[in-house]
Parts: C-alpha cells; sequence; structure tokens
C-alpha cells in the first residue's frame, strides 16, 4: 500500500496554507504511484498558494466545533488571527446566524450539526458571521465535510461576501415591498364590496350573478395572498421580518390547520389525518407562523394526492429539545430533476399534474424561513407514484420565555 505523506510548503504562515495533505485512498485514481513527485509538490504549492491568496473565507473546524486553521482572508474578515483563533470554540469566531440575525449555534440549523448528521457537502448557504465589531459580514457559505489522513473528520467552511449583492437586492426588495403596498390596499376594496353584493346589501341577486361573482371573489384572493406572500418575502430580504415564540401545544395547532383545510380536502376527495401523540410537549414556536407552514404543506399535499389517497401530519422527539413534524401524502411524488429546486422562490415543478393544480413556487420557500427561523431545519423524502413526505424541526418548550426576562 502506498504510503501517506504530508508535504511541508514554502510558505508557511500559521493559516491554512501551511500544510496540505495527502488525501489519501479516495483520491487514488487521481495521485498515481508513478506521478513525478515535482509534479506532485506544484500541485500542494499551487493548492496551498490558492488557499492563501483567495479572496473567499476558508476556515476548518473539528467535530467538536473548535477552529482549526483559517486563511488570511477568513482572519481579515472575522478580525482573528490565525493564532488568536485556534482552538476556540467556533461560537467565539464564526457565531452563524441566519439573514434576520437569529443565532443558529446549539440548533439544528447549525451548518456544522447539519454536515454531521447528513455527512455529505452543505452548499451555498446566505449567513452572517462574526463576534467582532466591524467584523461582521454577510456571506454565502459552503461546508464540506473531510476526513484526515488519521481519520479525523474534519470540516471546511467556505464563504463568499455578499455583501455588495445584498445592496442591490435590498433596493430591489424595497421596490417590490412598495409596489406590493400599492396592489394590496385596491385589493381589499374590490374583495370587500364583492363580498357585500354576495350578501345581498346593495340588492337581491340572481343565482347566475352570485356565481359570477363567486368567481370573481376566488380570483381577488388568489390575487391578495400573492401579494402578501411577497410582502412576507420582501420583509424578510430586508430583515424586517420577526417571530414571536411563545408555548404552543402542537396538536391544537394540527387541528385548527386541518379543520380550515377539510372543505379543500373534500373537494379533492383526500382524507386527512392527524397522529400527533396526547403527550406531545409543548413547542415554543410562533403560532401564527406554524399555522402557516402546515397550511403550505398540507394544502400542497392536498393538491398532488389523488382522489382516494390521505395526507397524514404526525410528530415525534428529535433529539433532546426538539420535535419533528412531518407532513405525508400518498400521492405523485417528486421528480428527481426538480428535487433540488423545491425551496427554490417562484420554481414550478415540470410534473404532469402541474398545470392543473396552479400555484406560483413561494409556499415552500415561506415554509422554509420560517422554520429556519426558528432554529428548525426542513426536508422531504419523496418516491414517485407512492408519496412525498416533508418534515421539519421545532424546539421543545423549556421556559425560554422565562430565561428572556
Amino acid at each position: 500500500m502506498r504510503k501517506r505523506t504530508q508535504k511541508q510548503l514554502p510558505h508557511t504562515n500559521g493559516d491554512l496554507s501551511r500544510t496540505v495533505s495527502d488525501p489519501g485512498p479516495a483520491a487514488d485514481h487521481y495521485l498515481l504511484e508513478n506521478i513525478d513527485p515535482t509534479t506532485l509538490e506544484d500541485r500542494y504549492h499551487c493548492l496551498a498558494e490558492t488557499i492563501a491568496n483567495t479572496p473567499d473565507v476558508v476556515l476548518s473546524l473539528d467535530q467538536n466545533f473548535h477552529v482549526l486553521e483559517l486563511n488570511p482572508a477568513a482572519a481579515r474578515t472575522l478580525g482573528w488571527t490565525s493564532q488568536e483563533a485556534s482552538g476556540r470554540r467556533c461560537t467565539e469566531v464564526l457565531r452563524c446566524q441566519n439573514l434576520n440575525h437569529m443565532e443558529l449555534c446549539g440548533t439544528s440549523a447549525c451548518p456544522l450539526v447539519r454536515v454531521l448528521q447528513q455527512n455529505q457537502p452543505l452548499a451555498n448557504e446566505e449567513l452572517v458571521i462574526g463576534t467582532r465589531p466591524n467584523h461582521i459580514s454577510e456571506v454565502s457559505m459552503s461546508v464540506t465535510p473531510i476526513e484526515d489522513i488519521s481519520g479525523i473528520f474534519r470540516a471546511t467552511f467556505i464563504g463568499r461576501d455578499i455583501s455588495a449583492m445584498k445592496v442591490a437586492n435590498h433596493v430591489r426588495s424595497n421596490f417590490v415591498s412598495m409596489v406590493s403596498h400599492e396592489l394590496r390596499t385596491p385589493l381589499n376594496s374590490v374583495h370587500g364590496f364583492v363580498d357585500l353584493l354576495l350578501h345581498g346589501h346593495m340588492g337581491k341577486l340572481t343565482e347566475e350573478q352570485c356565481t359570477y361573482l363567486s368567481y370573481v371573489q376566488e380570483g381577488v384572493q388568489q390575487l391578495i395572498s400573492i401579494v402578501e406572500d411577497i410582502l412576507f418575502m420582501t420583509r424578510s430580504d430586508l430583515g424586517q421580518f420577526e417571530i414571536k415564540p411563545q408555548k404552543i401545544r402542537l396538536r391544537d395547532i394540527v387541528r385548527q390547520v386541518l379543520r380550515t383545510l377539510h372543505p379543500q380536502a373534500l373537494k379533492a376527495s383526500v382524507e386527512l389525518r392527524s397522529e400527533v401523540p396526547a403527550d406531545t410537549p409543548f413547542l415554543y414556536a410562533d403560532p401564527q407562523r406554524i399555522k402557516q407552514v402546515l397550511n403550505n404543506l398540507v394544502a400542497n399535499a392536498i393538491k398532488f394526492t389523488p382522489p382516494g389517497g390521505t395526507v397524514t401530519v404526525k410528530s415525534c422527539a428529535h433529539g433532546e429539545r426538539f420535535q419533528m413534524i412531518s407532513v405525508s401524502d400518498t400521492g405523485y411524488g417528486i421528480p428527481p430533476e426538480d428535487c433540488q429546486h423545491v425551496f427554490e422562490r417562484f420554481y414550478q415543478a415540470n410534473h404532469r399534474e402541474q398545470s392543473k393544480m396552479g400555484g406560483y413556487g413561494l409556499g415552500l420557500s415561506i415554509a422554509k424561513l420560517i422554520v429556519e427561523q426558528h432554529g428548525g431545519t426542513i426536508s422531504f423524502d419523496t418516491t414517485l407514484d407512492k408519496g412525498t413526505t416533508f418534515y421539519f424541526t421545532l424546539p421543545e418548550y423549556h421556559g425560554q420565555d422565562r430565561q428572556m426576562t
């Protein structure tokens, strides 16, 4: 067996350019026995120079959340020298937050926790990092799990500053928010006057007139929903989205959502089931926002389940401090080519039934945003022509409101 080596490079700055380890058996197809040693040395040197001189933040962490190394760009961005940061907890150096400035440390939404659990890379997570004044940055972060030559796990964080892009997005979001506000007022007026007509306040209507006005009311309500969702997303982009967590009973929330969607399920000939245990612990979450998440997931499940199918809401413990809530259907499933785009804004699947279902592709994006703001994660499993299960985590109630006061 080929002996693994570790190359010492000319530039030793106490950062990630210091050493580059042989990647071992996983790369045997590339680093062959008969490769010229000089060529191999050059490749290591180029890799180290790239890490040392890239403007992107590069850090290495161990599985116990300690910083191992960082490159010069990371040192400048975070305001820590490599010597200062090495060995410290990542909460002292990185302290990852989502774009709404909710701290992810200690939650299942922590990038390193997710990589450890899933054992696969995490790509393009938009985060706020930094702990020192004037060294707080918004970055697009990718996290890659690596096993070193000793078989010890570590993770590499690579982040690109997106501050300039966020400024442009901020201007765009302001414009969209302004337009949406201007649309909402006349739409609410139309909806209100149609409602007055349907209730006979302006005189008795014929059956045919009532039918056509009902179509108008349904269309206006759809437009209002679209405007409200766009406003929700733009508020989030502008950092104006807040949650109001409190002690809640999940079983009650699920019951309310299923009751609201019962007419839609009845029309689609789909059965709704709740299998949330009576002894499910209280959650610490915003009840209105969690209703919104469940409403989006259950409504989607109804839409993509054929007549005679079922939609089931369940919950179970997830670790020591979280509950996992799932929404399962016996529907059409999600095609493999659409899976990576499911949570993208305005994405429409190329499913054969999509044209019949309508929608505008914001529901799942909003659900993801709300769940992550609570410190949870959301994902799904799917099998074509058998069904899909969306599942998300929420924190259990452990007196968090008392701790805040």
